[in-house]
């Protein structure tokens, strides 16, 4: 099956392998897509003086998509962005079989299927809670329709952190009192109560598709830890199966506990944020250090069984949630024990030192010794190494290693790629100043990279084979999703 649709002018043909897998994410083209309505709006755009443009939304106006519909038999639905300043534009075609065509020739095979898709999303951190609660009630609605209504984005994965993390505007966690081993203190503060649970139940509210949960730790309280800090080197006290591991694992629990009194549940739980920061002299924030034999014996005494012997047996256990370049080495420590084999789901990563870690090597190798142990994109952020500056309003570039990310990710088993802050301040602050409370918010390019694909992929689509290019030589990913598809084992 052949696709094939004229070349534009403005966007010049990618050179190379990622330059094309980008440009077929960019240019996005749908066995089941969208028919374009007169009701969505248009991007209004502005310019900070990068190499594209972002989209100026505020209280009365902020653009917007139309619901997918199933196109007419036989025809496809072309979704366009470019650098210069297309969002989402729509084309339409028809399919031509064997035709030899001097544009971007895209070829599916339907027949060859891989993994099913769970979906795409970002974290509801402290930090974006109170960015999204400085905006004014219209806007901040309007915000949060871009990402989950069928106006918008339609994310259907939220990442919640448990307690403070490295974009709080405090430190704390869930249970500080001392000693408390029985957590009679554990307590939400109102970082959880007021900011993101709020706001969590708004976006559900404007969501047409089921939208997960996922949390994270970064840091046990300090009464737990071995250097008695929330940073640094330090990781739990005593040794698996002891009254500290187990209160860890009780903490997972009271955590899940006390939002499903607020009437939020949650699909999966990572082991620990980023294990590997907390084995290191001077980590600047909050953290706690596991080895791959440390999380694995965690998982099998403490953490596994206390999970399946509570009310929340049904919640995903995610391991890792570090770099893919500790990849395949911890997944065979921890994986290779079936006690703490049989309690994961899945195996989270982080985007930071994939310059470092082909996915290949990584994923692709991980996938081949556990082809039943979901792979997971658990956290992805540009400009957070040292050398690069932190915001750039209306970079595309930064969008392609976006595009590059998810698309290269797909390519390699994962079935869902997070990104991280749902929002920030210009500077990259965790609260607005007073002068910015009123201001417009701006929807970074980034975000709308993210939209090519999760706009238009339902849920639980299924990634197929498919070539691209002047003659469909290269492989890329390509999905499909039947109007009805059970939605099992992801």
């Amino acid at each position: 099956m052949e696709l094939s649709s004229p070349s534009r002018e403005e966007c010049p043909r990618p050179q190379g392998r990622v330059g094309i897998m980008a440009a077929s994410l960019m240019g996005l083209l749908l066995l089941q897509a969208a028919s374009w309505a007169s009701g969505a709006r248009p991007c209004s755009p502005k310019s900070f003086g990068y190499s594209s443009v972002v989209c100026v939304c505020n209280a009365t106006y902020c653009d917007s998509l139309d619901p997918l519909t199933l196109p007419d038999p036989g025809t496809f639905s072309r979704f366009e962005s470019t650098r210069s300043g297309r969002r989402m534009e729509l084309s339409l075609g028809t399919f031509q079989a064997n035709r030899t065509s001097k544009g971007l020739l895209l070829t599916l095979q339907p027949d060859q299927k891989f993994q099913k898709v769970k979906g795409f999303g970002g974290a509801m951190t402290d930090a974006a809670a109170l960015n999204i609660l400085a905006l004014s009630p219209q806007a901040r609605n309007l915000l949060l329709k871009s990402y989950f209504s069928e106006e918008g984005i339609e994310y259907n994965i939220i990442r919640v952190p448990m307690a403070s993390c490295d974009f709080s505007i405090r430190i704390y966690t869930y249970a500080d009192t001392p000693d408390d081993f029985q957590l009679l203190n554990f307590s939400l503060p109102e970082e959880d109560v007021k900011l993101k649970i709020p706001l969590i139940h708004q976006a559900l509210k404007m969501a047409q598709r089921p939208v997960s949960l996922f949390a994270s730790p970064w840091t046990s309280p300090t009464w737990l830890k071995t250097n008695g800090a929330v940073n640094g080197k330090g990781t739990l006290k005593g040794h698996p199966g002891d009254r500290y591991h187990q209160t860890w694992a009780k903490y997972f629990v009271k955590f899940l506990d006390a939002y499903a009194e607020h009437n939020l549940h949650f699909w999966a739980v990572t082991a620990e944020n980023e294990p590997s920061a907390g084995l290191f002299t001077g980590y600047p924030f909050q953290c706690l250090g596991f080895t791959p034999e440390h999380q694995r014996d965690f998982i099998a005494r403490d953490l596994g069984p206390t999970l399946a012997n509570s009310t929340h047996r049904n919640v995903r256990l995610l391991m890792l949630d570090d770099q893919r370049l500790l990849l395949p080495h911890w997944a065979q420590v921890v994986l290779a024990d079936p006690e703490a084999a049989k309690y994961v789901h899945g195996i989270a990563v982080h985007w930071y030192l994939d310059f470092l870690a082909p996915a290949k090597a990584t994923l692709g190798e991980t996938h081949r010794l556990f082809p039943n142990t979901m792979l997971f994109a658990s956290e992805a952020c540009v400009g957070s190494k040292f050398w690069e500056q932190s915001v750039r309003l209306g970079s595309w570039d930064r969008g392609v290693q976006y595009s590059h990310s998810i698309i290269t990710n797909l390519l390699y088993h994962v079935v869902g790629w997070t990104d991280w802050n749902l929002a920030l301040n210009p500077r990259r602050g965790t609260q607005l100043g007073a002068q910015l409370c009123r201001q417009p918010h701006h929807r970074r390019h980034l975000q709308g990279h993210i939209l090519q694909t999760a706009h238009v992929l339902p849920p639980w689509p299924l990634q197929v084979s498919g070539g691209v290019g002047p003659q469909p030589s290269l492989s890329c990913p390509g999905l499909v999703s039947p109007h009805m598809r059970e939605q099992e084992g992801v």
